[in-house]
């Protein structure tokens, strides 16, 4: 079966709504870790590693959640001090790739990626108002985003990988 999810790299975005959707993406955000973890909840081991080839098993996608957590606090870092572009993201992907998910527990990750989530809330607590809309260079999407906009961003990556494990463990 081939994936009916488009690739995050042929995304577009549109950014155009109302700083006022700060709440709701938040929102969104803050349920990434119960949605993952009642997706892969009874799962059979064998179906969490499961490779496609060369693809990822839905273990290691959720590893790859936990890997972009650094990414996502740094570039609140950078909005909240003022950098003039965004951190730089590692599009190979290297440290999902290194870091063998499937050898691990899936409530290890599942765990870390829960505290992970809540330290990069933590950090948006009490954020003013300019700094959400506070407009940065994203580097690879050529594109200036408000913080307010690479939070939702984040949230639809977060989104895109739920997705693909749904697809990978309920749609074969």
């Amino acid at each position: 079966m081939s994936s009916r999810i488009l690739p995050w790299f042929d995304r577009q975005f549109d950014l155009t709504f109302p700083l006022e959707q700060f709440p709701n993406v938040i929102v969104r955000l803050r349920g990434t870790p119960a949605r993952l973890e009642e997706m892969l909840h009874g799962v059979a081991r064998e179906r969490l590693i499961r490779r496609a080839g060369d693809k990822w098993s839905p273990q290691e996608h959720a590893g790859h959640l936990l890997n972009l957590e650094s990414l996502w606090i740094a570039r609140i870092d950078d909005y909240l001090n003022g950098a003039p572009v965004l951190t730089l993201a590692d599009l190979t992907n290297r440290s999902t790739n290194e870091a063998n998910y499937n050898a691990r527990e899936s409530s290890e990750i599942l765990g870390a990626f829960r505290a992970a989530r809540r330290g990069l809330l933590e950090k948006l607590i009490g954020v003013h108002r300019d700094v959400l809309d506070r407009r940065l260079s994203h580097p690879r999407l050529r594109q200036s985003m408000r913080l307010v906009d690479h939070l939702y961003f984040a949230a639809e990556h977060d989104d895109h990988h739920l997705a693909t494990i749904w697809e990978l463990i309920y749609g074969t």
